[in-house]
Formats: C-alpha cells, structure tokens, sequence
C-alpha cells in the first residue's frame, strides 16, 4: 500500500479493538474493513482521459468499487514486497532485474538476455560494456 497507508490501517483496527486471523487450513485470509474513500464522481477520475479509459476497462462504476480496487493493488504490492524481502532481497532482486535491462540495452534478445543478465550479475558490474562484451563473447564474435 506504499507510504503511511499500512500504518493508518493498522491504527484503525488497534483503535477498534478488534484482530483478525490472518491464516486458515486454505491459506492466507485477511477479512478486514477500514475505511477508504474512491472517488468516480470528481476530479481526475472524471476529467484525466486515461483514469477514464482505467475506470472502464476495470468496470468500475462506484467509489466502493474503486475502494476495492486500490485496495486489492495495494495488498498486492506489499505481498510482493515482502516476498522480496524473505527471499532475495530487495537490492539483489532490483540488480538482477537492472541487469536484465542493461543486456537488453547490449542488444541481447531471448535466451541472450538471461545469460547476459546472470553474468552481469556473478560479476557484480552491471554495466552496459560489461553487457556488451560478454554478448559479443556468447555470439563468438
């Protein structure tokens, strides 16, 4: 959820005095309510072309919806981040995804690119001549 949101959601449910199970024998469960306000009625929903073009293709059609929405997002986000976290990493999961792009940026396409990436990597010199050089070397030239 990014920035002070997950603070503010668990002050919300400290204040209400209420915990949840966050686990059951399916997996994780997290039935909460706390309140968040989306919007469909004023400002950039209804005037920014592409919030319009975003609310349509979701089939967004009230505030709750939107509410649910930029909820679901947001547990994604912070699911994902923390699986960063407990596996490999932030830093290291950022440099093997910049590695990605800086062979791309070589000029590596398909198989190349992992290659490349995963010696930019072991290298621990993530550089586009780096990049180069061993793509030059993979391609025997």
């Amino acid at each position: 959820m990014g920035g002070s949101r997950p603070g503010a959601v668990f002050a919300y449910l400290l204040k209400q005095s209420r915990s949840v199970p966050c686990t059951t024998e399916l997996g994780l469960a997290l039935p909460i309510r706390w309140p968040l306000v989306g919007s469909v009625c004023i400002g950039a929903t209804k005037l920014h072309p592409m919030a319009k073009v975003a609310l349509k293709t979701l089939g967004v059609t009230t505030g709750e919806d939107l509410a649910r929405i930029i909820t679901a997002v947001g547990l994604a986000q912070d699911f994902s981040a923390m699986k960063a976290l407990a596996t490999t990493g932030i830093q290291k999961g950022h440099m093997a995804l910049h590695a990605q792009k800086v062979a791309m940026m070589a000029g590596a396409v398909g198989d190349e690119v992992d290659h490349v990436a995963q010696v930019l990597v072991a290298s621990g010199t993530v550089r586009i001549d780096v990049a180069e050089a061993e793509l030059g070397r993979l391609r025997g030239s």
